[in-house]
């Protein structure tokens, strides 16, 4: 073995050993639980909503496979993190596991045993939720059937695959933390906070990661690696827009993935349709005036269209495109017939800096999601085979110009890097 790495290895041994002294994990155990006190069948109720609204089953289940039996790769820039078996068999599962154990895994990120997690598991969120809430998941994890299947190990890079270099991570990154609820906000305020920073974890998808993969700056907006979408920023008028919608408004998005404002498309359908739909209207009200109280961000500088010839003649070929392929549901003027065919004019969707979305939304499709107060969602269907990649650019660029939209155009190679991109 080379020099070098044998001293970066000794000095990341070294840092981390220093940042363990320094920061301690937080292993002692909260006082026993009033969810301990309640019935078995009432715990198990309380666990299965929390379960929903912290939406498991999406890491922990496979299209196709058992409940909560684990499979799932999940794809990050250091290899893939394969989601465990959280059914209750006792060999390949959580069988052998108890309520302290579990409290461990969301509180400190720590399996049974001490293994340190990958943060693929949000335990950055899941350390805020109580202990109370804790038991009653693991209460209804341990009422489904049990499954025996074995988990597969992870396919993660050197040195990302060392224990070692996860605590480096952790030590830098991470530290157990409990929710304190802000005394100055109410009470609706202070659940809104809980279930977005904790259970719901949003911070995992709605925020810019470092090049270690950690959050670095709350909901302000982030590509998700493993599923090639733009999660927009919560924060900014430019992106979801939030500040100028009134709590009802996105308490209807929340709940139903449509409202006169927007719909949901990508992963945030899925996550309506397998999660916010399920939550109790107090619930997503509490989200809704939390989201709408976040510190709003200053548009950025207009942008500079440029007035070449060929810039001209890009956008005259998607106007064309647009024509012959979307008016007849978006309407000449772009304002579309909300909430089926959502308007493209102001669409702060197709204003972000970052044109992912609209761009695999034009060759993959869009479809919100199917719930109880959307029953029978309007989808758009995909053009991928019926558009090259430069087509795509062209009516995607007239789409960010037009109405008064204005934002920098897209390119042929754009497109191409998504175009073959997995839509789940």
């Amino acid at each position: 073995m080379k020099k070098m790495p044998i001293i970066a290895i000794a000095a990341l041994a070294l840092a981390a050993g220093a940042a363990f002294w320094l920061h301690p994990a937080d292993d002692a155990l909260p006082p026993l639980s009033k969810t301990a006190a309640l019935p078995l069948a009432e715990r198990v109720a309380r666990g299965a909503y929390l379960a929903k609204a912290g939406d498991c089953m999406a890491c922990h289940t496979p299209r196709g496979a058992p409940a909560y039996a684990g499979g799932r790769a999940l794809q990050t820039p250091f290899g893939n993190v394969v989601s465990p078996n959280i059914t209750p068999d006792r060999e390949t599962g959580i069988g052998q596991w108890n309520a302290d154990d579990f409290w461990r895994a969301l509180h400190n990120g720590k399996s049974r045993g001490g293994r340190m997690l990958y943060p693929a598991f949000p335990y950055t969120n899941y350390t805020a939720i109580t202990r109370d809430d804790s038991d009653a998941l693991f209460a209804y994890f341990q009422s489904l059937p049990p499954v025996r299947q074995a988990n597969r190990p992870h396919q993660l890079r050197f040195p990302y695959n060392q224990q070692l270099g996860l605590a480096f991570w952790r030590a830098l990154y991470f530290r157990p933390a409990a929710f304190r609820a802000d005394t100055g906000q109410s009470v609706d305020w202070n659940r809104g906070a809980y279930l977005v920073q904790g259970l719901g974890h949003c911070s995992a998808c709605h925020s810019t990661r470092n090049v270690l993969g950690a959050a670095s700056d709350g909901l302000s907006g982030g590509l998700i690696p493993m599923l090639g979408w733009y999660a927009p920023s919560l924060t900014s008028d430019r992106e979801a827009g939030l500040g100028d919608w009134q709590p009802a408004e996105i308490a209807q998005l929340l709940k139903t993935g449509v409202s006169p404002r927007g719909t949901v498309f990508g992963p945030m359908a899925e996550v309506v349709r397998e999660s916010l739909q399920h939550l109790g209207d107090a619930d997503v009200k509490a989200m809704a005036v939390y989201l709408k109280s976040l510190p709003r961000k200053e548009p950025a500088e207009r942008y500079e269209r440029s007035a070449t010839p060929e810039a001209r003649a890009f956008l005259e070929a998607g106007a064309r495109l647009y024509t012959a392929h979307c008016v007849e549901c978006h309407g000449v003027t772009g304002k579309g017939l909300p909430p089926h065919y959502p308007p493209l004019a102001g669409n702060r969707a197709l204003l972000m800096d970052e044109a992912v979305n609209p761009i695999r939304i034009v060759l993959n499709g869009g479809f919100a999601p199917g719930t109880a107060g959307n029953p029978r969602p309007y989808g758009m269907p995909p053009f991928s085979h019926a558009l090259n990649d430069n087509e795509v650019a062209a009516v995607v660029s007239y789409l960010r110009s037009d109405w008064g939209n204005n934002a920098p155009p897209v390119s042929g190679n754009d497109v191409n890097r998504y175009r073959t991109v997995p839509l789940d």
